[in-house]
């Protein structure tokens, strides 16, 4: 028997257009399209399908949406495909389309904290004050000690620890900026300034932390029926106690994606399935280890696509 793992992408994979295929051939992804735009009260399809896509990228909508598409993908896949996955992960917001899909919390639920969650984020910085950027060919922990020696009193964090010889940093845009350039200096191979609107998983985030603290208390938080590992530890949870804790902490602290990978590979994981928007993680996993052999379910048809595949 393989094991499978499933895996959920995080904000940046947006794209106007999203989840029309899956809404237009299941009715598992209209029921999610619907409780989405009613617990939001927002027209959840017309914002995926139409955009504009300045809307869209705004961070309130784009983590809903984003993983609106995720357990539309997620609820598709299980109507059409009969296979069960042994673990889960997803990459920042992500993690909780991971969690919905662990029984954790409800779809409803979930999908409120990340718009609030989004909001929150937005609010902690103002535009412009900070920057995020990726920094590739360097080894971890040669970027985590400029980081320290670049701070100047601001602050810049690693933010994504995405695979071997790509951080991508947060924080302060002067700190930021420095830290590029020693990062050049240093014999990066490339510096890649993201267009994003907050410096995400930087220290900066803390006040949006504390905010969805009150939100999140509000939940009821089931039983973990598929272990998920946890973005702040890259370890699976240890119980379902922890995923609050652990949300809140999630903001404010790096993603640890490459040992998520890591860890998936020793507890046995032979395949991974990322469903939802985009390829980002796939290209994650077949950099790290090609064996993974990921697949990208995006669409309705690539979910036909793979079941043919499987011989269903």
């Amino acid at each position: 028997m393989t094991e499978w793992a499933f895996v959920f992408p995080g904000q940046g994979a947006q794209a106007v257009g999203m989840g029309r295929s899956l809404f237009e051939n299941s009715a598992s992804a209209r029921e999610v399209f619907e409780e989405a735009s009613d617990t939001l009260k927002l027209d959840m399809k017309k914002m995926c399908f139409e955009g504009p896509e300045e809307i869209l990228r705004l961070t309130e909508n784009t983590q809903p949406a984003i993983l609106t598409v995720s357990i539309a993908a997620y609820r598709t896949f299980c109507e059409r495909v009969d296979l069960h996955p042994a673990y889960l992960a997803g990459h920042s917001l992500g993690e909780y389309a991971a969690l919905v899909v662990a029984g954790v919390f409800s779809f409803r639920d979930a999908v409120f904290a990340v718009q609030q969650r989004g909001r929150f984020m937005q609010e902690a910085v103002p535009v412009g004050v900070g920057a995020m950027t990726a920094v590739l060919g360097l080894p971890s922990d040669k970027v985590v000690e400029i980081c320290e020696n670049a701070s100047e009193g601001e602050v810049v964090d690693p933010a994504n620890f995405n695979s071997p010889g790509q951080v991508v940093i947060s924080g302060h845009r002067r700190a930021v900026e420095r830290v590029s350039a020693m990062a050049k200096e240093e014999g990066a191979k490339k510096v890649i300034p993201l267009s994003v609107s907050a410096p995400f998983h930087s220290a900066l985030m803390q006040p949006a932390g504390e905010r969805l603290r009150e939100v999140l208390r509000r939940f009821e938080v089931r039983k973990m029926k598929i272990p998920v590992i946890a973005n702040v530890t890259g370890e699976p949870y240890s119980s379902e106690h922890d995923v609050i804790p652990m949300l809140i902490k999630q903001v404010s602290s790096p993603v640890y994606w490459e040992q998520t990978m890591e860890t998936m590979r020793k507890l046995g994981v032979e395949r991974v399935i990322e469903l939802g928007p985009g390829k980002v993680l796939s290209g994650l996993f077949k950099r790290f280890d090609k064996s993974f052999a990921p697949v990208s379910m995006q669409t309705y048809e690539d979910i036909i696509k793979f079941r043919e595949l499987l011989g269903e």
